[in-house]
């Protein structure tokens, strides 16, 4: 018997009608006024990578568009980060990274894939110096869970990392201010207290923990039914708990980064509830997909107007 859950999941209008409704929360929270076009083609975009992730690696083992529908609606339940630009372009640009990254699973001699990925990375790094605090994790989870780390990768991903910079500091010397350079990478020596929540709104502290729960409800979900999914889609989720994780603990470290950590969580997170919602059929799973929603919608409610 099929349950609402299952019926929204396996639906062809899902991913239309949550566009639409993320597209009015956009409209609602000033868009026009604002002039947030970048930022809202920047979601756009997203979506459609994400979209592009779950259908290039079958992400999914059903047809279904939960992941790109769960992105919308956990992206637009933090409408306090729609200011955001920069934040925005280094999700896109992680996004597609994990895209070239997957292709290179279980590859050792994929340099190129590799080069790609973080080459993404470095752009995104440009703008947010600060995303290069996951290269460590990245290299890790290429040698445990893509299985693609060799030395050819792991060159390919430094040369991938400096090529931006190649050109900014042709750019920098043209500008006779090579000292720029020195001062970008200076911001990550800037630690903020560690476990000092201080500077984040309510707001901010609710929409976190809410997608940290989702983050633990899918991975103990996909932990206890895992035995049915391939063993590569074991590996690549794994790379999203293990990504979550980390960033968790980046959160704690460094507070002051939650834009942007907020936004890689959402991106690891969303396939996680996204395989609880598609591939769960109980009346359990039925009644907390329906707490899921409310709550996510309650949420949102709560960021727009209160």
């Amino acid at each position: 018997m099929k349950r609402l859950q299952n019926k929204i999941s396996e639906s062809y209008l899902a991913l239309p009608v949550t566009s639409a409704y993320a597209a009015g929360v956009w409209v609602f929270c000033g868009l026009f006024q604002e002039k947030w076009w970048i930022q809202f083609c920047c979601l756009a975009l997203s979506t459609f990578l994400m979209e592009k992730l779950n259908n290039s690696n079958a992400l999914i083992r059903i047809h279904s568009r939960m992941v790109s529908c769960s992105f919308l609606v956990l992206s637009c339940m933090a409408s306090f980060m729609f200011p955001s630009l920069v934040e925005a372009i280094c999700e896109l640009f992680f996004i597609g990274a994990l895209l070239f990254l997957f292709y290179s699973y279980k590859d050792k001699d994929s340099p190129g894939v590799t080069y790609y990925g973080f080459l993404l990375i470095g752009l995104a790094s440009v703008g947010y110096v600060h995303i290069l605090w996951l290269l460590p994790a990245l290299w890790v989870l290429m040698f445990t869970n893509l299985q693609s780390l060799s030395w050819r990768t792991l060159m390919a991903s430094l040369m991938g990392i400096i090529t931006p910079y190649w050109f900014l500091l042709c750019w920098y010397f043209y500008q006779d201010y090579p000292e720029a350079l020195v001062s970008h990478f200076e911001v990550l020596s800037h630690f903020q207290m560690p476990f000092d929540f201080s500077s984040l709104s309510r707001h901010q502290m609710v929409t976190f923990f809410f997608v940290l729960a989702l983050a633990i409800l899918g991975s103990l979900h996909f932990w206890r039914s895992s035995y049915q999914d391939k063993i590569r889609i074991r590996m690549f989720f794994g790379f999203f708990i293990r990504a979550d994780i980390f960033l968790v603990i980046l959160f704690c470290l460094q507070p002051q980064l939650y834009d942007l950590l907020l936004r890689l969580m959402i991106v690891n997170t969303t396939p996680l509830i996204a395989h609880f919602i598609a591939l769960t059929g109980k009346r359990v799973t039925n009644i907390m997909f329906c707490c899921i929603v409310v709550i996510a919608l309650v949420i949102t409610a709560y960021n727009l107007w209160i």
